[in-house]
């Protein structure tokens, strides 16, 4: 269980990494001259770094296990990348280091979820890894009041610094206490390299999964990530301590919807169903945000918390996945639904990031936010109609392994 806490104080990590852009941003634009194009790259870089990782690691976790892949990439590029990011004096370095964070973030989770699917019975994946992203939206608490906090006293620098140091140590925790899961005769390398994920790819069942799972985590994410502070400062000129506080509500929000879709989905028997509704929840409240961007600050803040708490399916939609996948390729299984999620996050924040530059022209930052909104809830109803095509495994037939194919 150790090597779990490790792992998850990795996957905290991994958590703030991907959303503190949104605090530092208004600091970054006048220090660095950084625009909100710059930024929207550097939390794409991230994304991207981390989903085109995933293959390398998925083929890592099957022939090296957990312990070793996880431990030395989260040094290397988490490690280095804060550092980096600490000295940069210009955008293109934060870009930079954004893209070596993204890379050594990008095995910790998929780490821990391996181990699950190996050790613990497929009935009871939904429920840790969904308590294991709770755990690690603690990031995300972290990255909003408490870091606009430490980056008044120490300075945005020192911060990075600070945490390219604790990456270091987590790093060497996972190390010290991550046990390797015991190996298949003959597994993952029987399938060697990338034509396990060929083999992947033709499981039916995983396809209408897929479209959602690019999808659904960009919301929450992205907005959170990102969009949420630009929102607050150009529509109802928030500082950076009301911006701390507003997404601190919503980091909050994503924890407690993390940790509760484990259990609720147990208790009534579905994770197809739960993640319609979640999603279709999320839908709602992004079409109103688009609708009335302006209809005020507590409206637009309870909006963005609905979207944390209402959003976070990513657990759902991985545990989904995985009753589909044949155990000997589990590692490249659970990271090419990652894959999909991050990637499609990242592929996101560039296409945002270029219809709020393409929509400034317009000189109205109510129009450049409704479009914005817009954009993301045609995307999320697209991969909702998908899913709706998708096979659900009765939680009883999960318990005798009889979902998977």
């Amino acid at each position: 269980m150790a090597g779990i806490g490790a792992l998850a104080i990795g996957y905290v990590l991994s958590q703030f990494y991907r959303s503190f852009l949104a605090v530092l941003a208004p600091t970054l634009t006048e220090d660095l001259g950084a625009t909100r194009a710059d930024l929207s790259t550097a939390f794409g870089v991230w994304f991207a770094s981390f989903a085109l990782m995933q293959f390398a690691v998925g083929v890592w976790l099957d022939r090296h296990g957990p312990r070793r892949t996880s431990s030395m990439l989260l040094a290397l590029g988490g490690g280095g990348g804060a550092f980096l990011f600490a000295t940069a004096t210009t955008p293109a370095m934060v870009i930079v280091a954004m893209a070596l964070i993204g890379a050594g973030c990008s095995p910790v989770l998929m780490a821990a979820m391996f181990i699950f699917a190996k050790s613990f019975a497929p009935s009871r994946f939904a429920m840790l890894a969904s308590w294991l992203v709770g755990v690690g939206t603690l990031g995300n608490i972290v990255s909003a009041s408490p870091l606009a906090a430490a980056a008044e006293i120490w300075g945005w620098r020192g911060v990075m610094a600070g945490l390219g140091a604790f990456t270091l140590l987590v790093a060497a925790a996972i190390v010290i206490f991550t046990r390797d899961p015991d190996r298949l005769e003959g597994g993952g390398d029987s399938n060697a390299g990338l034509g396990g994920y060929l083999q992947l790819l033709k499981v039916r069942h995983l396809w209408p999964i897929l479209p959602l799972t690019a999808i659904s985590y960009s919301a929450a994410a992205g907005i959170r990530g990102l969009w949420a502070g630009p929102y607050l400062a150009d529509i109802y000129g928030a500082d950076v301590i009301l911006i701390g506080q507003v997404t601190l509500l919503m980091a909050i929000a994503m924890a407690v919807g993390s940790f509760i879709y484990g259990p609720v989905s147990t208790f009534l028997g579905t994770l197809k169903w739960l993640v319609v509704a979640g999603n279709g929840i999320t839908l709602i409240a992004i079409l109103w945000l688009s609708a009335s961007p302006s209809a005020g600050l507590a409206a637009a803040s309870f909006l963005l918390v609905a979207i944390g708490l209402c959003g976070m399916t990513f657990s759902l939609l991985i545990a989904h996945g995985t009753t589909f996948l044949p155990p000997h390729l589990t590692g490249r299984g659970v990271t090419l639904l990652n894959f999909f999620s991050i990637g499609g996050t990242g592929v996101m924040q560039f296409a945002t990031g270029g219809i709020v530059a393409a929509a400034a022209g317009l000189g109205d930052s109510v129009a450049v936010y409704s479009l914005l909104f817009a954009f993301y809830a045609a995307l999320l109803s697209i991969g909702l109609l998908v899913y709706l095509l998708s096979r659900d495994p009765a939680m009883q037939q999960v318990a005798q392994g009889e979902g998977r194919t």
